[in-house]
């Protein structure tokens, strides 16, 4: 039985076992046999619940014992069904408390799940920003430092043009007057030997100055990088007057290949980038220098290509030689401000730096890939709007 609703048999209140061991109980107080069963028999007695029959009493020694007995059995079933449906009552209250929190259970769990999602992706956020911040102080730090060492620049390269045009104007009235003296002084093989003497050391000092001068046009260049004064550029004009410019300083023997793509006008700063190309080609034709040395008078020919072309990222410009090539552990410095490989006097360790930040500031990219005794390809992407 499951609630006070239901009409219990005689088996539902009673097990079998139960039944026995009642009447035994009860033929010992009644001193005779007595019987609790479904059937009916000629002296039974009915046992009743909830005004309801349930079972028949027989047997005992006189018509008041078994009326006795039956008035106890039902007694006693009235309790066994209280406690059956508070038993009853009780599993299914806690089946209904287990269920809910298995259902309890399974939510939880759930929104662990969707928590630790959350919680994975949070922290995904997290690093991301770290790097982006990480990256940001890395630029600032960067910007700092060459901010300084710009400052620094600018102040040693405005001290050294003044007194750099008086040597080399002096120098040209000092070349002037040696030719001046060759035709007044007698032609004498010492007199000769003094003013050729006198010509080298004024043409080796006119080529200091010049070293020196070059120097601090650069200095100024890499001072000035964060100057705004932009306009519209032609890429394909400012690379070939650097091609044009270098084959004047190396000579028409330079190998310099020019594969010019349609490109559109972008805004920029025309020295600057001229500069930058210029740069670019020079460590390009000092790299042919450096192989040759290396290969001797058999190596193989020295070339430069100059390649312009247009995609969806923007203008790119590769200069690309078949020179010596970057060593390796090299690779990591050769943006640094002041840092050169060539010989001592022969470079000032700005070209780079000046065409990554020149590059930088018309937002673009640089990028160098090489390997050292096959060459080096330079590739700039500068974007359109």
């Amino acid at each position: 039985m499951r609630n006070f609703e239901d009409d219990p048999t005689l088996e539902d209140l009673l097990t079998s076992d139960q039944l026995q061991r009642l009447n035994r109980m009860l033929s010992t107080l009644c001193r005779n046999p007595v019987e609790i069963g479904s059937d009916r028999k000629a002296d039974a007695l009915a046992l009743e619940f909830n005004l309801e029959t349930v079972g028949w009493l027989s047997g005992g020694s006189s018509e008041q014992e078994r009326l006795a007995a039956a008035d106890l059995v039902s007694f006693l079933m009235m309790f066994i069904a209280k406690y059956r449906l508070a038993a009853n009552l009780h599993h299914d209250t806690t089946e209904a408390s287990y269920a809910e929190l298995q259902k309890q259970n399974e939510a939880l769990k759930a929104s662990e799940a969707r928590y630790r999602v959350l919680s994975d992706q949070l922290q995904d956020k997290v690093d991301e920003q770290v790097t982006v911040i990480k990256q940001a102080q890395m630029d600032l730090y960067e910007s700092a430092r060459l901010r300084s060492v710009g400052q620094l620049a600018a102040g040693v390269a405005h001290e050294i043009n003044n007194p750099i045009g008086f040597i080399s104007s002096n120098l040209k009235v000092a070349d002037e007057y040696v030719n001046d003296l060759r035709e007044l002084v007698p032609d004498s093989d010492q007199n000769r030997e003094l003013l050729d003497d006198f010509d080298d050391l004024i043409r080796e000092s006119s080529d200091g100055a010049r070293r020196i001068a070059s120097i601090v046009s650069d200095l100024k260049t890499f001072s000035s990088i964060d100057q705004a004064d932009y306009t519209l550029c032609d890429v394909n004009e400012l690379l070939a007057s650097a091609v044009h410019l270098l084959q004047t300083d190396y000579g028409q023997d330079l190998e310099i290949l020019e594969k010019p793509g349609e490109l559109p006008k972008i805004s920029g700063h025309p020295s600057r980038l001229s500069q930058t190309f210029y740069n670019l080609l020079d460590n390009a034709a000092q790299a042919l220098k450096g192989q040759e040395q290396d290969a001797g008078a058999e190596g193989r020919a020295g070339r430069i290509l100059a390649k312009t072309s247009v995609d969806s990222d923007g203008i790119r410009v590769v200069i690309q030689d078949n020179g010596c090539g970057i060593p390796e552990a090299l690779r990591e410095q050769v943006f640094d401000a002041f840092y050169t490989s060539r010989p001592v006097g022969s470079g000032t360790g700005l070209g780079l730096t000046v065409a990554r930040d020149t590059v930088r500031a018309h937002r673009g990219t640089i990028q160098i890939e090489s390997r050292e005794g096959t060459g080096t390809r330079v590739t700039l992407l500068l974007p359109v709007s």
